[in-house]
């Protein structure tokens, strides 16, 4: 143990390299050395170092047998002093030497970033931000993890694959940063120039979507624009994610690193191409093959060969569409007619409905008026509904020829769409392509047996159906109504609307006054159950008779005067004329006598006067003026005879009025 640790035989190592520095052996050594001198007591040491110069004269063996203990310990404190200066000068050494080293790698480092050496490395781990990556350096390459996605958002590497990188910078944190993308731009580089120049397609995978347009793998990560992906503009660009799609490299910035592609170039060119073969071929009337490129409200747009051509949705089939789908899809390969073409503007008509025989060139003959027939509901208006009877042929049934009654509302009452339905031929127009249907010719007429069944004066009951301002509907049957119009509905009364007399569901009687079944009409009246008060009213009076009267309204030419209940006179205004010549107040409500002056029972006109009742009045004042004058009076009875007889034979108005006088001064 002692000749171990002799100083003499000690050599010392340099630490020299990067192995013997970091060995964890030699760690452990150095740190069990320095446990085991530190465990020694003080108090020995002390004691076995002041006696050491006493103890020279004791012979070896003596004193190896008696103080080993003394001796080992003597012997690991000149080891453990060797050790600390044996430290002390190695730990510098390996200290330099580690700083030149990491300078070498700086260097090397720098020399990697600045130009842009392509390392080949090992993917050591993949993180959820970054894949690290052995480069040969003493840190390791971190490639951020969205550079190496693929379109499924998956790494492209796993632990050991080699994976080609260029070192751009060493990041704070340790490590170093390295880029995938700019190891592939290098190697492909050169030839994405030579195909701009060349102006070569390329061929790439869309990756996903960005702002702007879509991002291409064509060995590097390329820009697609949104306007370059296709000829026309495409709304929505997440269809071509995951597809492989050819492209033409149009703008290069190696600097940045940025690379601009196109697609609509190389479409466009093709299309030029077809389409000058297509042009060359083309014309009216001739049958061409196409694709279905688009489909809109009103057509369709089918690719001829680098021209396009519309079918109009009108063109596609002789029967109903209600849109191009019904039909076609798009990326359908179909057969068309050119119905025009415009050289000029190069635009094309496009028919495929002309492809078939037009089912209207003998529709008269294979539907003849009153045949009955099966169709499908297309569609239903307010005025009817339409009926498809075959492929291009639909009639309309009229909403008057769906019943027989007038009470229904909609014609979405009787039918819907897609319903299957027995209608009558009524007429058939070729040439305006329109056949007219009746669904009601197979029910039973009501109206053809309505008039035996309410022959004109019977008597009916039915319920207000209905009211206009010219009458009122009364429904005396299910699908029969009659019509009371506002003059048969009083004798009397002024009416100005029905429902002044009559209200909406009430139970009325009435008499009928006359049925038109061909043009389904059935006149009723109310006031024809009462009399005609105009008729007893001529009855029972004569031109000359004296009435009275009470005024209801006045106009300038007259006024209207009630001389019976429902009996209107007229009194003219130069017919209001009183005894003493001055005109008569002519006040509403107010009563006064008239005279009957006219009477016409056809027109139910009576025209009256109050200047013939004065005048009426006077000649019968005149003649018991005459016959006061006739009677004697006192005994001079001579005289009296001969007075009476000279005014019986002439009586004067002053004579008159002078009596008048008197006898109101009597009174």
């Amino acid at each position: 143990m002692v000749n171990n640790h002799n100083p003499d035989n000690h050599e010392s190592k340099p630490l020299t390299t990067e192995t013997e520095v970091l060995a964890p052996e030699a760690t452990v050594d150095h740190t069990g050395l320095s446990s085991e001198s530190t465990s020694t007591q003080p108090h020995e040491i002390a004691h076995e170092s002041s006696s050491a110069s006493a103890q020279h004269s004791v012979p070896a063996a003596a004193a190896h047998a008696d103080h080993g203990t003394v001796a080992t310990v003597t012997a690991a404190a000149d080891e453990s002093d060797d050790d600390l200066n044996y430290d002390a000068a190695d730990f510098a050494a390996a200290l330099a030497n580690f700083d030149r080293e990491q300078a070498a790698e700086s260097a090397a480092a720098q020399n990697l970033t600045v130009e842009e050496v392509i390392v080949t490395g090992t993917v050591v781990k993949v993180t959820d931000k970054h894949v690290v990556v052995d480069i040969g350096l003493k840190s390791e390459g971190l490639i951020p993890l969205e550079q190496v996605l693929d379109i499924h958002g998956v790494s492209k590497f796993k632990t050991g694959d080699s994976v080609e990188v260029v070192v751009e910078r060493e990041e704070p944190e340790g490590g170093y940063l390295v880029s995938y993308e700019k190891a592939l731009r290098h190697k492909v580089w050169d030839k994405l120039e030579q195909a701009a120049n060349e102006k070569t397609p390329v061929k790439g995978m869309v990756l996903g979507r960005v702002k702007g347009g879509l991002t291409v793998d064509i060995g590097i990560k390329a820009f697609l624009p949104g306007s370059q992906v296709e000829v026309r503009p495409v709304r929505n660009l997440d269809g071509y994610i995951g597809t492989e799609i050819e492209v033409r490299v149009i703008k290069l910035n190696k600097k940045r690193g940025n690379v601009v592609i196109s697609r609509k170039e190389l479409l466009e060119e093709d299309q030029n191409a077809k389409k000058a073969v297509t042009l060359s071929t083309l014309e009216e009337g001739s049958v061409l093959t196409g694709t279905v490129k688009n489909l809109t409200d009103y057509g369709a747009f089918v690719d001829l060969g680098g021209l396009d051509g519309l079918l109009h949705i009108t063109d596609m089939s002789w029967g109903r569409l209600t849109h191009p789908r019904d039909l076609v899809n798009v990326g359908d390969e179909i057969q068309v007619k050119v119905l025009k073409f415009d050289k000029e503007k190069q635009r094309v008509s496009l028919g495929f409905k002309q492809l078939t025989p037009d089912p209207w060139l003998d529709a008269t003959e294979r539907y003849p008026i009153g045949a009955q027939v099966r169709g499908r509901v297309l569609s239903v208006t307010d005025y009817g509904a339409f009926i498809e009877l075959e492929q291009g042929i639909e009639g309309l049934v009229h909403v008057s020829e769906m019943t027989w009654s007038k009470r229904m509302k909609h014609p979405s009452k009787m039918v819907k769409p897609g319903d299957e339905v027995d209608t009558i031929i009524l007429s058939v127009n070729p040439n305006d392509r329109r056949i007219s249907l009746g669904m009601k010719q197979l029910q039973e007429n009501p109206w053809e047996q309505l008039e035996d069944k309410y022959p004109t004066g019977a008597i009916i009951e039915g319920r207000v159906r209905n009211l206009t301002d010219f009458g009122a509907f009364i429904e005396i049957e299910d699908g029969i109504d009659g019509l009371v119009h506002v003059s048969n509905l009083s004798w009397t009364k002024r009416i100005k609307h029905p429902s002044e007399v009559l209200k909406k569901g009430e139970k009325v009687r009435a008499i009928v006054l006359g049925v038109e079944p061909e043009n389904r009409r059935l006149s009723l009246g109310v006031k024809q159950l009462q009399p005609d008060v105009w008729d007893t009213f001529f009855a029972q009076h004569r031109v000359g008779d004296v009435i009275k009267g009470k005024i209801l309204r006045t106009a300038q030419f007259g006024a209207f005067v009630e001389i019976a209940e429902g009996v209107e006179g007229l009194c003219h205004v130069s017919e209001a004329v009183g005894p003493d010549g001055k005109p008569v107040a002519m006040d509403v409500d107010s009563e006064h006598e008239f005279k009957i002056v006219k009477m016409n029972q056809e027109e139910k006109k009576v025209g009256l006067s109050i200047r013939a009742v004065g005048e009426e009045a006077s000649r019968a004042e005149v003649e018991s003026y005459k016959e006061r004058e006739k009677t004697p009076k006192g005994n001079n009875s001579g005289s009296s005879s001969s007075s009476s007889s000279s005014n019986s034979s002439s009586t004067t108005l002053g004579d008159l009025i002078n009596w008048k006088r008197s006898e109101s001064e009597r009174d």
